[in-house]
């Protein structure tokens, strides 16, 4: 089926690379156009390039999730340039390793204000800005570690399980306020992206730590970021009218077991 969100605009953070950059082209390609937001200039940019390259429509904003006069400014821009907004999808983010133990406040701070406060602003000033055009469908990037633990990833388990039930919260809100916006968030397992093989790469061996990653899931192998990107389309389409304050678990079985 073609033309899956035609016409609707579309607002991807973390839009420069990996599942970003995914859902920012198949997004473009089933009739969107589409904001790309992210602090890497270039890359998002390039990103744009394709798409418009392709047939598509799309721009480059430069954006800190974690500032919410950035989320202002690029929320501002976006009704400015299309008229409205009909789709948010909060994936920007970043992950880091450590334990509870070891873990420093400073770094705790800084991943949660990326992966869990860019996803409240986000949230918040996407409610708004969709009201007023009629509804929306905003999706958050949460992961598989939003609903199991990892002992060496407390901050990001922190981060991730907080995505989840905050979009339980603002579905709920919007549902009852009869705003016609549904939030729903997304889980995905081991996809292989920058930052799963810059993990790899630091750890001085990537390919055994591909393979013990691929080894954790029942299908056996990693995800790609089109895995991802087809879930954020169903999510974003109207096929999902009926979906809200819902997990989309996209693991290859990972959290199965």
């Amino acid at each position: 089926m073609a033309g899956r969100v035609q016409g609707k605009v579309a607002l991807v953070t973390g839009g420069a690379l990996g599942i970003g950059a995914a859902c920012c082209e198949l997004l473009a390609r089933e009739g969107a156009r589409v904001v790309a937001t992210d602090v890497k200039e270039k890359e998002g940019e390039a990103v744009v390039a394709r798409i418009k390259a392709a047939g598509g429509e799309a721009v480059f904003m430069a954006h800190d999730v974690a500032n919410e006069d950035d989320w202002k400014r690029v929320i501002a821009e976006t009704l400015r340039l299309y008229g409205r907004l009909d789709i948010l999808v909060n994936n920007a983010g970043v992950g880091v390793g450590a334990p509870a133990e070891t873990e420093t406040l400073k770094q705790w701070r800084w991943l949660m204000s990326i992966n869990l406060d860019g996803v409240f602003l986000g949230t918040k000033h996407a409610i708004g800005a969709m009201k007023a055009g009629g509804g929306g469908s905003i999706i958050n990037m949460s992961s598989i570690e939003g609903l199991v633990g990892d002992a060496n990833l407390a901050a990001y388990n922190a981060s991730k399980g907080g995505v989840r039930l905050f979009t339980k919260s603002a579905a709920l809100y919007c549902a009852k306020a009869r705003y016609n916006i549904r939030v729903n968030s997304v889980h995905p397992g081991y996809i292989w992206t920058p930052m799963v093989s810059n993990y790899a790469e630091a750890s001085g061996d990537a390919a055994a730590v591909r393979k013990y990653l691929e080894g954790l899931h029942p299908v056996g192998h990693l995800g790609e970021p089109d895995d991802v990107a087809y879930g954020v389309l169903y999510l974003a389409a109207d096929e999902s009218k009926f979906m809200t304050g819902a997990e989309l678990v996209i693991d290859g079985g990972y959290t199965a077991q």
